[in-house]
């Protein structure tokens, strides 16, 4: 399965397209920025494969970073947080889209 991840952008860097992001462990990346054009440094961004996909909020963001890190936990065998980190998801039986229907 492959997920994009939020990464905030920390500074531009003089090479066209390209700013030092920090993801949500603080580790910074080289993140390529031709496929989002220009941002500016505390932008968020979906990150794929070295690469922004997206530039997104930091609602966004956070909500992103909650469903990974419950997801880290269940792979770990801690199930807490899962109802935390996808609220919409607690007490309703999952609905397929309305083109998988």
């Amino acid at each position: 399965m492959c997920i994009a991840t939020p990464m905030r952008v920390m500074r531009i860097l003089p090479a066209a397209h390209f700013a030092e992001c920090a993801d949500r462990l603080g580790v910074e990346t080289r993140v390529d920025l031709a496929l989002v054009g220009a941002v500016e440094a505390g932008a968020w961004l979906l990150v794929f494969m070295g690469a922004a996909r997206e530039i997104i909020d930091a609602d966004r963001a956070l909500q992103i970073d909650r469903a990974l890190g419950a997801l880290e936990s269940a792979l770990a065998g801690d199930l807490s947080a899962i109802d935390a980190a996808f609220p919409d998801l607690v007490g309703r039986e999952p609905q397929l889209p309305e083109y998988l229907r």
